[in-house]
């Protein structure tokens, strides 16, 4: 059953549903649909509706026919844990026994929780399981459920967007220049937040968030060149501002990210055995300034590169190769969603 992955970021809707042939992946739908600001972020009804719409509008731009989709939750809105819990092959007493730890690591009452988890595997001398946990308010995941509703489609899996992050690193894993057992540092760099994931052996050990996006620069477009914020968001992209641009506002903004990310890695060093990680790969749609990665690999000294998980993939003649590619950057959280078709 194909599932088109929707990630519904502070900024934009991404649309994605792929194929899979002999191994190999294939873009067959997508589309981006901006979001007006603030909107994602509310869960009221009007603007459940609001997001919903803009759903509705960039499925119908992807020219997709599916009514099944996979869509994600933010980590910040999540309760991972891993907890251990003694282990038995009767599915349902491992599911009662799951609940009850895990009302010991929940500060919400259980019939407000939706809750996931994953057997991780044994724990070493002992009769016991290590268990992955993932927990949310039940209206978070409502909500999430009535946008897609409004757009006429079926939630068939909510996910959690880490969960969907590591199950799209393997689309980019052959681009890395890590050793066996590397940290890989995922930053994702959005238009409000930028969300650092560390990596170990596929599975994401950290992650983190911090306020800080592209928001910054196009509000400093807009205040150095008296322009509305749509006009400053498509000189971002289109061109047209003065030559002064890049030495004044662009340059500086890069050393900002890098700032940023340096700050953020900080926090995980600070709170962790490791002192460096192995490589950085920036994603989102700030990740896509040209020679962002290389600002950031100088101030850092760590090998960085840029996000592309279609990279190995074909792409379906409907679908436009050059605005995909453009995007590619800021299509990991989608990627991952959509690779549930096949789970």
């Amino acid at each position: 059953m194909p599932l088109l992955g929707i990630d519904i970021s502070s900024a934009a809707i991404k649309v994605l549903q792929l194929s899979k042939s002999a191994g190999r992946y294939r873009v067959e739908h997508y589309a981006v649909e901006p979001l007006p600001p603030n909107v994602a972020n509310d869960k009221s009804p009007a603007q459940v509706e609001a997001v919903g719409a803009a759903i509705k509008r960039a499925v119908a731009r992807s020219g997709s026919k599916s009514k099944y989709a996979a869509v994600a939750i933010s980590g910040s809105s999540v309760i991972t844990k891993v907890i251990t819990v003694p282990a038995t092959d009767d599915e349902l007493a491992m599911e009662e026994q799951v609940y009850d730890e895990a009302s010991n690591h929940i500060p919400y009452q259980m019939d407000e929780v939706s809750l996931d988890f994953e057997v991780i595997g044994p724990v070493p001398n002992s009769d016991s399981v290590q268990v992955m946990i993932a927990a949310a308010r039940t209206e978070n995941v409502e909500a999430r459920q009535a946008e897609l509703e409004f757009a006429g489609l079926e939630a068939k899996v909510v996910d959690v967007e880490v969960f969907a992050l590591e199950n799209a690193f393997k689309l980019i894993f052959n681009q890395l220049d890590i050793p066996a057992g590397g940290l890989t540092a995922v930053v994702d760099i959005g238009a409000n937040l930028t969300t650092l994931n560390v990596i170990k052996d596929g599975r994401s050990i950290y992650s983190r968030e911090q306020v800080f996006g592209g928001k910054q620069l196009s509000e400093e477009i807009m205040r150095r060149y008296g322009l509305s914020f749509a006009e400053a968001g498509a000189a971002k992209k289109l061109g047209g501002l003065p030559e002064s641009y890049e030495s004044e506002v662009l340059e500086p903004f890069k050393e900002g990210v890098a700032q940023q990310i340096s700050r953020l890695l900080q926090f995980f060093y600070s709170g962790s055995d490791y002192s460096r990680v192995d490589q950085i790969v920036l994603a989102g749609g700030t990740a896509a300034i040209e020679g962002l990665d290389t600002v950031v690999e100088q101030h850092l000294g760590v090998n960085t590169l840029t996000a592309n998980p279609i990279a190995a993939m074909t792409v379906s003649p409907k679908v436009q190769a050059h605005a995909l590619a453009t995007d590619a950057q800021s299509l990991l959280i989608a990627c991952g969603l959509a690779l549930r078709s096949f789970d």
